[in-house]
């Protein structure tokens, strides 16, 4: 088991079907492991708070999730009371639709104002959910995100049948630059495509599979 690649993984568990038992799985999971954090619904963010208080292990959680198109003061609701309820780390989905209609100044907007709420409490990161996106959209929204404030760029939610690739990481990082975290979920189930992400550029990897990953089995999981 490698502990310096665990610290890449968001152990992640967004089923809607996901019960409590499946949660504490994924905590202790996380605890024994020592990953980055638990990705985790926000109905279960204060779950997870208490149990991982005493860890190194942070909870993250999304917003927006999965389609992105919620209003902007939704988000921010949904921002304020993950922080409340003891979440770190934020995963907003942007409003794909009107990335794909030009209209920035409002996908930067609704960015900005999840950023705004976050900032000092949490990480951002943006997902910008790359298997709808052409090349240059993808560009686009890593542009805004950065412009933004935001602290990561993130692949996918894995709910729109795409996930990350590799091609995909490397525009991100080329995009965003050396100082800005990158994100790779979606489809990221071994290690060997972890390292190609890594290797690719990716910071952090969202996965279900954590466990096979940093101990280079191969996996079922679907995330």
């Amino acid at each position: 088991m490698s502990k310096a690649l665990a610290k890449y993984i968001d152990h992640t568990q967004l089923k809607p079907e996901t019960t409590k038992e499946k949660i504490q799985q994924i905590v202790d999971e996380a605890k024994e492991y020592e990953f980055a954090s638990v990705c985790v619904n926000p109905h279960w963010v204060s779950y997870c708070f208490d149990q991982l208080k005493n860890t190194s292990v942070k909870v993250c959680t999304v917003i927006g999730f999965p389609l992105g198109a919620t209003a902007t003061a939704t988000k921010v609701f949904e921002t304020k009371q993950a922080i409340e309820d003891g979440a770190t780390e934020i995963d907003m989905v942007i409003n794909v639709g009107e990335l794909k209609s030009g209209n920035d100044d409002f996908v930067m907007s609704d960015i900005q104002a999840v950023v705004a709420t976050a900032k000092g409490a949490a990480l951002t990161k943006v997902i910008i959910e790359t298997s709808l996106l052409t090349n240059e959209e993808k560009i686009r929204a890593c542009t805004l995100a950065k412009e933004a404030g935001a602290d990561f760029v993130k692949t996918s939610t894995g709910f729109s049948g795409g996930g990350a690739t590799v091609e995909d990481i490397k525009l991100m990082r080329e995009t965003v630059g050396a100082d800005m975290g990158v994100k790779a979920s979606g489809g990221v189930r071994d290690l060997e495509s972890t390292k190609m992400m890594i290797d690719a550029g990716a910071t952090r990897i969202g996965a279900s599979a954590g466990i096979d990953i940093v101990n280079g089995n191969k996996s079922n999981s679907d995330y």
